[in-house]
C-alpha cells in the first residue's frame, strides 16, 4: 500500500507539471472601456456591460465610479466588496436592497399586468451578477481556469460589430420562421439581401473600409465569407449556421436535437428514433420542447427595456398548450434558455450508444470479448465517458467567467440596441455621447434596410432588439458565452472518445429527420441528404445550434459562440491530456479540431 501511495502521488504530481509546464495567455481586450469617454473626460462605458447598475433615464450609467467598483470587485474577488456594490436603480442602503421600484413605474397600473409583466401589486426582486469570482477559482484537473483566453471582442466602430449586430437584428425578426418554409420565407429572403451587403461578409471586399483600422488586426483573422465571388446572396447552407466542419450539411438542425435512440429494447416500436424518446435506463426523456407563443417578444419598450438594464427580476413568458419537436428558431431559444447546460451532449452520447457508434479505433477493449477477455465500464466505457461529458463543463464555465468578468467585459447586444434606439431618439447631447456608433447606425439607416424593417416591426425609430426572453440576457457580460463555451467543452470529449468520421445510421440506413411545419413529428428526409451526416459534422452543429440558440433569443454575437467553442475546446483537451496520466492502458485518441485539423492525444 505504501507503494501504491506514492504512485498515486506521483501520478498527480506529473498532471500537475503538464497543467503548470502550459504558458500563460496574455489576456487582450480591445480598448473600447478606457477610450470611449463622456464629455467630462472621463470613462463613458457605453460599450461595456453594466446591466444591474444604476442607469439614469437616458440609459447612461448614473455614476461611473460604480463601475470602477464593479472591476475592483471582480478582481478581488471579495464577497464582501461584491456585498458593498450598487445594485439597480435605488434608493440604496448598505449591502442592496430586495425589492426593485421601477423609476418610471406607472401612476395608475394596469388591471391585471404591468408593463414590467409582473401581476399587480407585486414588486420585482433585483438581479445579482452572476458568478463574478468564478474565474479566480482553481482547479484540480484540466488547465487553470485563466491559462487560455480569447482575442479581443470587435471595437464598436468595427466592421465587424456592426455585420454581427445586423445579423443579430435579423435573427429576432425571423424568430418565428419555420425552418420548413426558409427557402420560401419573405422575411428571410430580405434578411439574406439585407445582410449581403455588409462588407463584412463578402468574399468581393478588398482593402479596408472605414473604421477598419489596425487596432482591428486581432479580429480580422476572423473574417467570414458568406457570399462567396460573383454572388450576389447567401448560400441557403450558410445563412444564421457556423463555421465548423459539417455544419453546413444537411438540416439546420442537429439530429441531436431531435432523434430518440433505442432503450432497453431494440425491438420495441416506442423507442423508434423519430419519436424522439431517449432512454435514460428504464426511464425515457422526450426531446419536445415547450412551445413558447409565437411573436411574443420583449424588451421593445424603452421603460421595460430600462428596468431591465437597471437589474429588475421580470417574468412573463407565454406558451401555447403542449410540447413539439423545435419547429422553429424560437423554440431553440426556448431550450436554450431551460437547458442544463449539458444536457445537449449526455443526450448526443447516450443516442450513439444506442446507434451502436464505434469508438475511436485508437481506444481499447474494442475486440471480440473472446480476445480481450474484458470489457470497458469503469474505464474505457458507458459510465467513463458520461462522467467525462459532464464533469469538463464546470472547468469551461470558470474559464469563460474570467474572460467574461475579468478581461472583456462585453456589453449584451440588447445594450447595444438601446444605443441605436438612443440614437435615433435622444436629444442632441444623447445622440453626441454616442457618437462612437455612428457608423452603425448610418449603416443600418442606409441600404441594408435593416432599419427599415426594425421600423416596421417594432415601430418608427424603435430599434431596441426585441427579445425573446423578459428577462432580457443573463446578468454576466456577453463574451465568451458560457453555453458556447461548454458545447466546445463537452463535444470535443465527445469527437475525441467516438470515431468521428463515422456515419449516423440507423441499422443499414442514413439518419436525416426533420421537424415538420408545426413541430408534430419528423420526417425523414435521408434520401434527399448531398452528403452523409458524420459524428464530427452533427456534434459541431449541435454546439452550434445551442451557441448560436443563444443569438436566436437576442442574448449573443456571433463571435460569442466561435471564440468560446475554441475556448472550450481547449479546456476539454487540457482534461484528456492529464487523464490519460491515470490509466495503465495503452490508447490514443485522434480528436478532430474546429480548423479542421486533428490532435492526436
Amino acid at each position: 500500500m505504501n507503494i501504491r501511495q506514492f504512485e498515486a502521488r506521483d501520478r498527480r504530481i506529473s498532471a500537475a507539471e503538464v497543467s503548470s509546464s502550459r504558458t500563460p495567455a496574455a489576456h487582450l481586450d480591445n480598448g473600447d472601456e478606457l477610450r470611449l469617454r463622456d464629455d467630462q473626460g472621463r470613462p463613458s462605458y457605453v460599450g461595456n456591460f453594466t446591466k444591474c447598475l444604476p442607469h439614469d433615464d437616458d440609459g447612461f450609467l448614473l455614476d461611473p465610479t460604480d463601475y470602477s467598483e464593479w472591476v475592483r470587485a471582480i478582481d478581488t474577488g471579495d464577497a464582501r466588496d461584491f456585498r458593498a456594490l450598487r445594485l439597480g436603480p435605488g434608493p440604496f442602503t448598505p449591502y442592496g436592497d430586495s425589492v426593485y421600484t421601477s423609476p418610471a413605474a406607472p401612476a395608475e397600473p394596469e388591471p391585471i399586468f404591468d408593463w414590467r409583466h409582473h401581476p399587480v401589486g407585486s414588486e420585482p426582486g433585483v438581479r445579482a451578477w452572476e458568478s463574478m469570482g468564478a474565474g479566480l477559482t482553481f482547479d484540480l484537473e484540466g488547465a487553470d481556469a485563466q491559462t487560455f483566453t480569447m482575442p479581443p471582442a470587435p471595437s464598436v466602430d468595427s466592421q465587424e460589430l456592426i455585420a454581427e449586430m445586423a445579423e443579430v437584428y435579423w435573427m429576432a425578426l425571423c424568430r418565428d420562421v419555420a425552418f420548413t418554409d426558409w427557402d420560401t420565407d419573405a422575411t428571410i429572403a430580405d434578411a439574406n439581401a439585407s445582410l449581403s451587403r455588409f462588407w463584412w461578409f463578402r468574399a468581393d471586399r478588398t482593402g479596408d473600409l472605414d473604421g477598419v483600422t489596425d487596432r482591428l488586426a486581432p479580429s480580422l483573422a476572423r473574417r467570414r465569407v458568406l457570399v462567396p465571388e460573383n454572388a450576389t446572396s447567401i448560400a441557403p447552407n450558410q445563412l444564421f449556421r457556423g463555421v465548423t466542419p459539417g455544419e453546413d450539411v444537411g438540416p439546420y438542425l442537429s439530429q441531436f436535437l431531435l432523434i430518440g435512440n433505442r432503450g432497453v429494447n431494440s425491438g420495441d416500436a416506442a423507442h423508434d428514433l423519430a419519436d424522439g424518446q431517449i432512454a435514460y435506463g428504464a426511464m425515457r426523456m422526450d426531446q419536445r420542447v415547450r412551445h413558447a407563443t409565437p411573436g411574443v417578444d420583449f424588451m421593445t419598450d424603452w421603460n421595460e427595456f430600462l428596468d431591465v438594464q437597471n437589474g429588475a427580476r421580470v417574468g412573463g413568458e407565454g406558451y401555447e398548450a403542449g410540447y413539439r419537436f423545435m419547429a422553429s428558431p424560437r423554440d431553440l431559444a426556448t431550450y436554450v434558455h431551460y437547458d442544463a447546460l449539458y444536457q445537449a451532449y449526455l443526450n448526443a452520447c447516450l443516442i450513439l450508444f444506442g446507434l451502436g457508434a464505434p469508438a475511436d479505433p485508437g481506444l481499447p477493449f474494442l475486440l471480440p470479448d473472446h480476445v480481450d477477455k474484458q470489457q470497458g465500464f469503469a474505464q474505457f466505457g458507458g459510465p467513463h465517458l458520461l462522467t467525462l461529458v459532464t464533469e469538463v463543463a464546470t472547468r469551461a464555465l470558470k474559464a469563460v467567467r474570467f474572460q467574461k468578468f475579468n478581461v472583456h467585459r462585453r456589453m449584451r447586444p440588447e445594450a447595444l440596441a438601446g444605443w441605436m434606439y438612443q440614437r435615433r431618439n435622444g436629444d442632441a447631447s444623447v445622440v453626441e455621447r454616442l457618437a462612437a456608433f455612428e457608423t452603425m447606425e448610418n449603416a443600418f439607416a442606409g441600404s441594408s434596410a435593416v432599419g427599415d424593417a426594425l421600423d416596421a416591426a417594432t415601430g418608427p425609430d424603435n430599434w431596441l432588439l426585441p427579445m425573446a426572453f423578459p428577462e432580457g440576457s443573463p446578468a454576466h457580460p456577453s463574451y465568451g458565452a458560457g453555453h458556447a463555451t461548454v458545447a466546445g467543452a463537452c463535444t470535443t470529449i465527445l469527437k475525441a472518445w467516438f470515431d468521428h468520421g463515422w456515419e449516423l445510421r440507423d441499422g443499414g440506413s442514413s439518419i436525416g429527420y426533420v421537424p415538420n411545419a408545426d413541430g408534430s413529428a419528423l420526417v425523414d428526409e435521408s434520401a434527399s441528404l448531398d452528403a452523409p451526416l458524420t459524428v464530427e459534422g452533427e456534434l459541431n452543429k449541435l454546439a452550434a445550434n445551442i451557441a448560436i440558440g443563444r443569438n436566436w433569443a437576442g442574448v449573443h454575437y456571433y463571435t460569442d459562440y466561435i471564440e468560446s467553442f475554441r475556448l472550450g475546446e481547449q479546456i476539454a483537451l487540457s482534461l484528456l491530456e492529464e487523464q490519460k496520466l491515470t490509466y495503465g492502458e495503452a490508447f490514443s485518441m485522434t480528436v478532430p479540431l474546429h480548423d479542421g485539423t486533428t490532435l492526436r492525444i
